[in-house]
C-alpha cells in the first residue's frame, strides 16, 4: 500500500445505522522516510570504521599483553582468557572482523543507492538478531550488563530506521546476481578456507591438531580476529596468520557482495526497431544537433518519450547511465524522454550523466534536477564565412598549398557511392592506420565504418602523387545541409599537414555537395586556453591553464584546440550533466571507459 494512502477501518457508529468511521494509521512523511534511510547508511559506515579499528588494535594489544605477562601461550591459557562472548553481545555487524567491515561498507554503498535487495538483507540479518537480543535480556546472565542493553538499543534503532524508510529502497537488482553471488561465495570459501587451513596447520604451535578443528579455527578467524576462535583449544596460530585469514575471507566476501548487489549491466542495446524510429526522428529533427547521428551507435540503448516524438540514447558503464549529446526528436517532447530515462536510472540504481549536451539541452536537463559543468567547445565552420584569404589564414593556406604541390589529391564521395569492394579496402586501411588496438569514441564517434545503413555519410580519400592512399576522413550527416566529423586516419609516413589539406578541400568543395556547415573536433577546456593566455588573466586561471598544458604532453588537449582554431570556427559549448557533485569521479571513470581511453582488465572498456 502506498505510504501516502491511509488505512481505513470500518466500524459501526453507535446510534447510527450503517455509519462508518475512518481511523487513519500514521504513516511516515517523505522527509522522515528519507532521514531514516540516511540513518541506516550512516550506522553501517560507523560500524565499518569500528570493525576496522578493532581489527587493527585487538591483535597487537593482545600480543603486547602476552609479552608483558611473560607467559607461554598454552591451550589452558587460551581457555582462561576466553572473552565473555557468552555474556556480552555487540550491536548489529559489530564483530571486530574485516568480513563484517566489508559487509558494512558494501551494504552502506548499496543502501545509499536505495537497492531493495540490500534492505531485505539487512532486515533478514538485523531483525532476528534484535528479537534474539530482546529474548536474551530476559535471562539473568545477560540482563546484568549495561553493554548488552546498549547493543540491543542500537540494533533496535537500526531495525526501526529500516522499517520507517523501507519505501525509499525501491531500486531493483540484476536477476542473475543471486546465482553469481552463490557461485562466487562457494568457490571463494573453498579456496580461501583450504589455503587458510594449510597456513594454520603449518604454523600451529600445538601439534597433532585434528584437521576439522583447524578448519573450524580458520572459518572462525574469517569472521573475527577477536577471541571468538580461541575456543578451539587445539590450535594456537600466530596473530599475523589470523589477520591474513581474515583479510582473505574479507576479500571473498567483498566479491560476493559485489556479485549480489551489482546493478543491472544494461545489456539491452539498440534494436532494429529502435534504430528505425531514431532514423525517422533524425530525418525530421536531425539538423538541431551535430551529434545527433551518433545516437545510432549500436552499443547504446534508446528510451523514448510517451509520445514517441523524442528519445534519449545511453549506455550503462560501471553502474553509470551515460547519455550523450542532446535528446533526439522534437524539443517539446524532450522532457518526457528525459523523465523516462531518469526513472529508468533510479529503478536500476544507475548514476545518471550526460556527455556533450548543448546549452539548449543542458537547460532542459537542469530543470530535471541535473547540474551542469562546461566540458569544452565544439568547432563549427560556417561555409558561407569560410575563406583562405587574409593573414589569419596564412598558416592553413601555406600548409594546403605545400601538400597540393607535393601531388596529393582528395576525392569526396558519399558512402553509398563507393563500391562495396572499394569500401572494404578503405575500411582495412582505416584499421591499419589506427593508433592502438582500441576503437575510441562514444559521444562523438559512430564506431563503425562502411555499414550499409550509413550511406549518407561522406568519405574523403587522400592519395599521393603515386596514387597510393595516404589518409581518409569520414563525416556523418548533420541534417540535410551539415556534416559532423566522425573518423580521422592517416598513414604515419605521409606529408605533414595532410589533415589540414583534406579539411580545407572539403570546406572548399562543400557548396557543391549542398553542405552549409561542418562540425570538426571537440576542444576540451578550450575557454581555459584562450582566456588563460590573455593579458590580465587571474592566477587561478593561469594555474589551471598550466596544469592542462602539462597534461597535454600525453593527451591532445591544447593541440586539438589549436588545430581547430586554425579554421576560425564558431565555438559551441558542450556540457557535462550530473545529479550530484560526488558522482563526478565515477562519471569521469565511466566516460573514460566508454570513450576507449581507459580499459579495465577483462572488461575491454564495455560494461
Amino acid at each position: 500500500m502506498p505510504a501516502e494512502q491511509s488505512t481505513v477501518i470500518d466500524a459501526q457508529v453507535p446510534g447510527q445505522r450503517g455509519g462508518r468511521r475512518e481511523f487513519q494509521l500514521p504513516t511516515p512523511s517523505p522527509r522522515l522516510r528519507a532521514a531514516a534511510a540516511s540513518a541506516t547508511v550512516w550506522y553501517l559506515r560507523l560500524i565499518a570504521v569500528f570493525n576496522v579499528i578493532a581489527v587493527m588494535s585487538l591483535p597487537f594489544r593482545k600480543e603486547v599483553q602476552e609479552h608483558n605477562d611473560g607467559k607461554l601461550f598454552t591451550a589452558r591459557h587460551v581457555h582462561a582468557h576466553v572473552h565473555h562472548a557468552g555474556k556480552f553481545f555487540t550491536p548489529y555487524l559489530a564483530t571486530a572482523g574485516l568480513v563484517s567491515a566489508a559487509a558494512a561498507i558494501f551494504l552502506a554503498l548499496v543502501m545509499r543507492r536505495r537497492k531493495r535487495a540490500a534492505w531485505v538483507v539487512n532486515m533478514l540479518l538485523a531483525g532476528p538478531l534484535f528479537v534474539l537480543y530482546v529474548l536474551a535480556l530476559t535471562q539473568h546472565p545477560f540482563s546484568g550488563h549495561v553493554f548488552n542493553w546498549v547493543s540491543t538499543a542500537l540494533t533496535g534503532l537500526f531495525v526501526a530506521a529500516l522499517l520507517i524508510g523501507r519505501r525509499e529502497f525501491n531500486a531493483i537488482g540484476d536477476p542473475s546476481s543471486p546465482k553469481l553471488a552463490l557461485a562466487v561465495g562457494v568457490g571463494g570459501v573453498l579456496v580461501t578456507g583450504g589455503l587458510g587451513t594449510l597456513l594454520v596447520h603449518a604454523t600451529n604451535k600445538l601439534h597433532h591438531a585434528p584437521v576439522l578443528e583447524e578448519l573450524a579455527y580458520t572459518l572462525l578467524r574469517g569472521i573475527s580476529v577477536g577471541p571468538l576462535a580461541d575456543r578451539v583449544d587445539s590450535v594456537h596460530a600466530p596473530r599475523w596468520v589470523d589477520i591474513i585469514i581474515n583479510v582473505l575471507l574479507a576479500g571473498v566476501f567483498c566479491l560476493v557482495l559485489y556479485a549480489c548487489f551489482r546493478s543491472p549491466r544494461g545489456r539491452r542495446l539498440l534494436t532494429d526497431e529502435d534504430e528505425e524510429k531514431l532514423r525517422a526522428l533524425l530525418d525530421k529533427h536531425g539538423a538541431r544537433d551535430s551529434l545527433g547521428y551518433f545516437a545510432l551507435r549500436r552499443d547504446k540503448a534508446a528510451i523514448f518519450s510517451p509520445t514517441g516524438k523524442a528519445a534519449v540514447t545511453y549506455r550503462v558503464v560501471g553502474a553509470v547511465s551515460l547519455a550523450s549529446g542532446d535528446p533526439i526528436g522534437d524539443p517539446e517532447a524532450w522532457p518526457g524522454a528525459i523523465d523516462a530515462w531518469l526513472s529508468e536510472a533510479r529503478r536500476h540504481a544507475w548514476t545518471p550523466a550526460v556527455m556533450g549536451a548543448s546549452e539548449e539541452a543542458g537547460t532542459i536537463y537542469a530543470r530535471h534536477g541535473l547540474d551542469a559543468l562546461e566540458l569544452g567547445d565544439e568547432a563549427i565552420v560556417d561555409i558561407a564565412d569560410f575563406t583562405l584569404e587574409g593573414r589569419a589564414m596564412r598558416v592553413v593556406r601555406q600548409a594546403h598549398n605545400r601538400v597540393k604541390r607535393a601531388g596529393y589529391t582528395v576525392r569526396v564521395r558519399r558512402h553509398e557511392d563507393i563500391p562495396e569492394e572499394e569500401m572494404n579496402r578503405l575500411v582495412q586501411r582505416a584499421d591499419d592506420w589506427r593508433d592502438g588496438a582500441t576503437e575510441r569514441g562514444f559521444s562523438m564517434a559512430l564506431g563503425r565504418l562502411g555499414d550499409p545503413g550509413d550511406g549518407r555519410c561522406v568519405m574523403l580519400e587522400c592519395r599521393d602523387a603515386n596514387d597510393e592512399p595516404r589518409a581518409l576522413l569520414s563525416f556523418v550527416p548533420w541534417g540535410e545541409h551539415g556534416l559532423s566529423l566522425d573518423l580521422m586516419r592517416r598513414d604515419r609516413d605521409s606529408e605533414n599537414g595532410l589533415m589540414e589539406y583534406m579539411v580545407v578541400e572539403l570546406l572548399v568543395q562543400a557548396k557543391e555537395l549542398g553542405i552549409q556547415r561542418v562540425s570538426l573536433n571537440f576542444a576540451m577546456f578550450r575557454a581555459v586556453f584562450e582566456r588563460g593566455a590573455r593579458l590580465g588573466a587571474g592566477p587561478v586561471l593561469r594555474l589551471w591553464r598550466s596544469v592542462l598544458t602539462f597534461f597535454s604532453r600525453w593527451w591532445q588537449i591544447e593541440s586539438l584546440y589549436r588545430a581547430n582554431a586554425k579554421y576560425r570556427p564558431v565555438w559551441e559549448p558542450r556540457f557535462l550533466l550530473f545529479a550530484k557533485s560526488s558522482d563526478i569521479p565515477r562519471i569521469g571513470l565511466a566516460s573514460a571507459r566508454a570513450e576507449g581511453f581507459l580499459e579495465l582488465p577483462g572488461m575491454g572498456g564495455k560494461s
